[in-house]
């Protein structure tokens, strides 16, 4: 089969388009740049419904491709294994159904089953590998794309066996096939080949070739995306790291941050990072510490069992060398417990135990105080974490076959594991403590919070089963706790009532339940909740370390909701409590008050910041004129939920940068829309001074107008089409009280003289006008 992917695609989008299915069009376009750029919010708010659609409009190649890529995002850009392994045996069976073989897009669902297996166990399943994607290889032709792509999974199946030569062999003959069949090499191909020199010990050749790749791309009019640039950066420094070339590794190495976004780096930014602890140009501190030990749960947790061990042991040996021998040790334990789900465990097996004999070996420390004492201690003295760890260990040790004191110190020892990044380990060390001390609700409480912070959906399962009967509102709880965590938020409001009706005077169970009912929309509810958790709070002048004292995001949080419910009562009075004074004593908030940036969602899944003006404690209205992608648009007043997105600059920040500083709050709901039409204008920049007329003169007829071109935009200019002219394109906002033809007839007239004319087709064809002359401009200006 033949059939070029992208031109299908093309194809493909182009038929929903003009069949109306505007919304999946648009999914198969943005859908793989989400999956390969780690936009997984994105991928995750537009998946369900443009899968569904394809699935009820009988498009069974539009359903093998979103499945595809995201599956691609799920293997690569989060790493995941055993947890995807039902959907990607589904998926390879799916895709070679009849009605499906002929899709370009089947051949790729075999690299999805080649990737999972080698997230779960490289080693152990290149027999596997080797055999579907090398028969795949033989039944392709090498000008199509995936060849490239299979290639690549081949000469990784070759350097999981340890043949690192013959993975670079393979691929130097994938390339001269794919360049004889007219092919371009892609970049990511030069960065695999890279990776595999890389392995070979030749840096100084991975340099070189990362170099001449980029030059090419850049010669042929390709600029490096976002993806292209981290990977260059990322395998250039690992290669100077092992050259020795501390300095120049460490400056190319990307953020931490990127590592945490973006879970496809971690395993080489350790790997660097492992070289720059050991050169002296990085700390070792207990902070890397516990990120790492963060990214091995997340593997241990979706099923990435190689990847998890490989991590683990990276970790171990920093933790090794900072003498962190509990954390070591914790390292261990995980490591043998992952070895029992690998089919290969020669060589690695070696390395978990000869990380368990040296975390064994380094000395324990001696208690500065009785273990009796030793809580009180630590909190006095300010201990590390990690040493923390190491005398909890020690204390526990001295308390083995005791009962007093041992919950305490358990739970403590559990809480700073948990804080060190080994949520497991920590969960699994208070499971065995219940055994001897099922009934202290402390214990079982931070389990809970330990199963949650883990991803252990059986464990808060097992937890909240066993806790039914002697302690059912603690079971209602966690269960709550893990509905939230996972967004179930209906389900989370059902627990919470659950708890309610055992015991109506608890506060956190209402925190927990407005917070579901505003996730769900029901503001009317979490009013409720709100105005009742201040009813059963403590007095006004109780201490702030009452437990039960109202909290300053309790009443934020009440003003938000009595906003959206339009309780303007509610939200003046609460107000009142923070300090706020409004204008006007009664009546609707509707005042001016400062500028601030709204968060709000795009119909795709992304996110959009929007310019507003803020009228109330938790309202905003939207100052652009916005398109169809946002369910928004001028003039329409949102509620905002009461939390800062983003930090303000800090006092010591350039004066310009706390000037320009506006909050940012996310978009709940909409409260009073506007009702403006979006029309977008295209054409020549007539200069500053008619512009500015133009938007005052459409400012006093009560239209809007924002442009959304920037000095690089630039037109053709029909009097020499080498030339180009300044463009303007421009978003008009039509007021319901103005028609499309009445929009029409004030543009020609407020623009009619200018030396370069705008173009408005959409809205001349609404108005019934000659879309012709609209048209012919087009043309003429290369709009």
């Amino acid at each position: 089969m033949t059939t070029d992917i992208w031109s299908w695609v093309r194809d493909a989008h182009r038929q929903l388009a003009e069949a109306g299915h505007h919304r999946l069009a648009d999914a198969i376009v943005e859908l793989p740049d989400h999956a390969s750029e780690g936009r997984n919010d994105q991928l995750d708010a537009l998946y369900p419904e443009a899968v569904a659609a394809a699935r009820s409009l009988g498009l069974p190649w539009v359903e093998v491709y979103l499945r595809h890529w995201r599956m691609q995002n799920l293997l690569n850009k989060r790493q995941q294994g055993e947890a995807v392994m039902p959907e990607v045996v589904d998926l390879l069976d799916f895709a070679h159904r009849e009605e499906t073989a002929g899709c370009p897009q089947s051949v790729c669902v075999v690299q999805d089953f080649a990737i999972c297996h080698a997230r779960v166990d490289g080693p152990g399943y290149v027999a596997e590998r080797l055999e579907v994607v090398g028969e795949t290889l033989s039944r392709i032709e090498p000008g199509r794309a995936c060849y490239d792509c299979l290639s690549r999974e081949y000469s990784d199946a070759l350097e999981d066996d340890g043949r690192a030569a013959e993975a670079l062999d393979h691929l130097d003959t994938a390339a001269h096939r794919m360049r004889a069949a007219g092919q371009r090499i892609s970049l990511r191909f030069h960065q695999a080949r890279a990776g595999t020199l890389h392995l070979l010990g030749r840096y100084d050749e991975v340099l070189e070739l990362l170099d001449t790749a980029e030059r090419a791309e850049l010669a042929q009019g390709r600029r490096l995306d976002e993806r292209d640039e981290r990977w260059g950066a990322l395998l250039r420094a690992r290669a100077l790291a092992a050259l020795g070339r501390a300095e120049e590794a460490l400056a190319l190495l990307p953020d931490r941050a990127e590592a945490e976004l973006h879970a496809d780096l971690r395993p080489a930014w350790t790997e660097t990072v492992e070289l720059l602890v050991a050169a002296g140009a990085r700390e070792n501190d207990a902070e890397l510490g516990a990120v790492l030990a963060g990214w091995v749960g997340y593997l241990d947790g979706v099923g990435a069992h190689r990847p998890c061990v490989d991590l683990l042991l990276a970790a171990g040996r920093l933790a090794l060398a900072r003498g962190a021998r509990t954390v070591a040790l914790t390292l261990a334990a995980t490591g043998e417990r992952k070895l029992t789900r690998l089919r290969r465990t020669d060589g690695v097996s070696e390395q978990v135990a000869a990380l368990r004999a040296a975390a064994e070996a380094l000395p324990e420390p001696e208690l500065p105080v009785p273990p009796g004492e030793l809580t009180a201690h630590l909190a006095e003295a300010g201990v590390p974490f990690e040493t923390g760890a190491d005398l909890l260990s020690v204390a526990l040790d001295r308390y083995r076959g005791e009962q007093a004191g041992a919950t305490g110190l358990t739970v403590l020892l559990a809480t700073v594991l948990g804080g060190l990044g080994h949520a497991r380990a920590a969960a699994d060390l208070l499971w065995q403590r219940l055994e001897a001390d099922p009934g202290d609700r402390e214990l079982t409480g931070r389990l809970g919070e330990l199963l949650i912070d883990a991803r252990d959906a059986e464990g808060v399962r097992r937890l909240a089963d066993r806790l039914a009967g002697p302690a059912p509102a603690d079971a209602h709880w966690i269960r709550a706790r893990w509905a939230a965590a996972e967004s179930r938020w209906a389900e989370a409001l059902e627990q919470c009532g659950a708890i309610l009706a055992l015991d109506d005077e608890v506060l956190n169970t209402r925190r927990l339940a407005a917070r579901a009912a505003t996730e769900l929309g029901d503001h009317a509810t979490a009013q409720r909740f709100y105005q009742e958790l201040l009813e059963r709070a403590a007095p006004a002048d109780a201490p702030e370390e009452d437990h039960r004292a109202v909290r300053e995001p309790d009443l934020w949080h009440l003003i938000t909701a009595a906003t959206a419910n339009r309780d303007w009562a509610v939200v003046r009075s609460t107000g009142a409590l923070l300090g706020i004074e409004f204008e006007e004593p009664e009546g609707p908030v509707d005042e001016e008050w400062q500028l601030v940036t709204v968060r709000a969602t795009r119909t795709n899944g992304a996110t959009a910041d929007l310019p507003a003006v803020r009228t109330g404690p938790a309202t905003a209205r939207v100052l652009p004129v916005l398109g169809e992608d946002l369910t928004l648009n001028h003039g329409d007043v949102v509620v905002f939920g009461p939390a800062l997105l983003e930090s303000p600059p800090a006092e010591d920040a350039p004066e310009e940068e706390r000037r320009n500083w506006r909050p940012v709050f996310e978009v709940l709901t909409l409260l009073d829309p506007a009702g403006y039409t979006t029309y977008w204008i295209d054409g020549g920049w007539p200069g500053d001074e008619p512009w500015a007329a133009l938007r005052e003169r459409l400012r006093e007829h009560g239209y809007a107008v924002w442009a959304y071109s920037g000095e690089q935009y630039r037109i053709t200019d029909p009097a020499d089409e080498d030339e180009s002219l300044p463009g303007i394109y421009a978003a008009l906002g039509v007021p319901p009280t103005a028609s499309a033809a009445e929009a029409d007839a004030l543009l020609h007239r407020l623009t009619g003289d200018w030396t370069h004319p705008l173009a408005w087709p959409v809205l001349a064809q609404a108005a019934g006008a000659d879309v012709a002359r609209h048209e012919e401009i087009v043309e003429r200006y290369g709009l």
